[in-house]
């Protein structure tokens, strides 16, 4: 018989809680302590290594830009590419802070698959070759390599029971509580219901295709959400919903998972500049509807217990590239798809000029020896060497914790 999970049922529990299991995950692996650690990120970049990078167009940028915030996300009509699919640190800003964290995440990853050095100065070079293509090309796909085919073809294929299997252990209208659904707070139930009955919402998630735009939307249940190294300690639940059936008539509702997220100040710095929304989870809209519009134009911004949060669907076809050991063909196609759909979601955003303006930019500073400019690869070594001893400092404290 399953053991019954003790959750959390104070917010003093949880977030204790929060904090171990943060702990926890990123000490899992150096490549899951980089995902979990964008600050440090962020320390480096005031550095004097930080300090030699290129400065770019005040464009949206990610903000953390690593190998599992891309993957394939659904468009309302069912629509599916490759694009950004995380924008919680999302800010008008520098463009070569997503090149050189993407470049430190694909770096982590072949050190993780004992692939030799060399291995990542090709990745770089890849990386560079993808990215400038995307902003010199007028060709909106670009091949992908076979590891990223299968994610793809496997996102074409989902449908809501795989979701519902993957993220409720069974297809029935409710949210299993255990290690990773965690019962709300009274205020919180509360604050949900009250968010359901608002046009907004219900406009939001009568949106797909399939559904009819008149349709009326029922919450079914509700549950705290334990999700991801960087989300702990940020406010984040789930709510399970029917549309276009009533609380008597469940079994005919088209039933959906929506995520809302709390969107915390951003850590990524952003330009000085450019306006930007104040409001932090406008911000994140904003910002989806730039890099990631499949995404964007599935997202509201609005408020939840008085703090900012934004709202989205969760599709079966949205999922991430959980990408951990490579070989060094896959390693280089990796690099340059990746780096090309990044450079596909800045390309968006800039006028003729200023693509022809930065891709020379880009140019500058390349080696005899490396197709790639030198700051790229200097930076990224600097940043494994800080992530590699910083992961290795996080193990031991937390071995002392335990």
């Amino acid at each position: 018989m399953k053991a019954k999970y003790a959750a959390p049922r104070t917010r003093r529990a949880r977030t204790r809680l929060l904090s171990a299991r943060r702990s926890l995950k990123m000490a899992a692996s150096a490549h899951a302590y980089v995902r979990g650690n964008t600050a440090q990120f962020y320390e480096w970049l005031e550095s004097a290594g930080g300090r030699q990078i290129p400065v770019g167009p005040d464009i949206w940028i990610c903000g953390d830009c690593h190998i599992g915030n891309l993957g394939p996300v659904s468009d309302s009509d069912g629509n599916v590419e490759v694009q950004i699919r995380d924008l919680d640190q999302t800010v008008i800003g520098n463009p070569s802070h997503d090149i050189v964290r993407l470049g430190l995440s694909l770096a982590m990853v072949a050190r993780g698959s004992d692939l030799p050095g060399v291995t990542t100065a090709r990745m770089l070079e890849a990386a560079m070759a993808g990215y400038r293509r995307a902003l010199t090309s007028k060709v909106e796909r670009y091949s992908a390599p076979a590891i990223i085919n299968k994610t793809f073809k496997n996102a074409l294929r989902r449908r809501w029971r795989h979701l519902a299997q993957e993220r409720l252990e069974d297809v029935s209208p409710s949210i299993p509580i255990g290690k990773t659904f965690w019962p709300l707070l009274k205020s919180e139930r509360s604050a949900v219901a009250r968010l359901f009955r608002e046009e907004l919402l219900r406009v939001l998630l009568t949106k797909l295709r399939h559904r009819d735009s008149d349709s009326g939307v029922v919450l079914l249940d509700a549950a705290y959400w334990v999700k991801g190294c960087s989300s702990l300690g940020g406010m984040r639940m789930v709510a399970l919903a029917g549309i276009g059936a009533n609380e008597q008539n469940v079994d005919q509702a088209d039933l959906c998972l929506v995520d809302i997220k709390q969107a915390v100040m951003a850590a990524a710095p952003r330009s000085a500049e450019v306006a930007m929304p104040r409001d932090n989870a406008e911000r994140v809209v904003t910002g989806a509807r730039h890099l990631s519009p499949h995404l964007g134009e599935r997202m509201l911004a609005t408020r939840f217990a008085d703090a900012p949060v934004f709202i989205r669907e969760l599709l079966p076809q949205d999922i991430k590239f959980d990408i951990r050991r490579l070989t060094y063909e896959d390693a280089i196609g990796v690099a340059r798809y990746l780096a090309h759909v990044v450079g596909r979601a800045h390309w968006r955003q800039m006028d003729s000029g200023t693509k022809r303006v930065w891709t020379n930019e880009l140019s500058r500073a390349y080696s005899k020896s490396l197709d790639a400019p030198s700051w790229l690869w200097t930076s990224v070594v600097d940043l494994v060497a800080r992530h590699e001893a910083g992961y290795l400092a996080h193990c031991r404290k937390y071995a002392i914790a335990e």
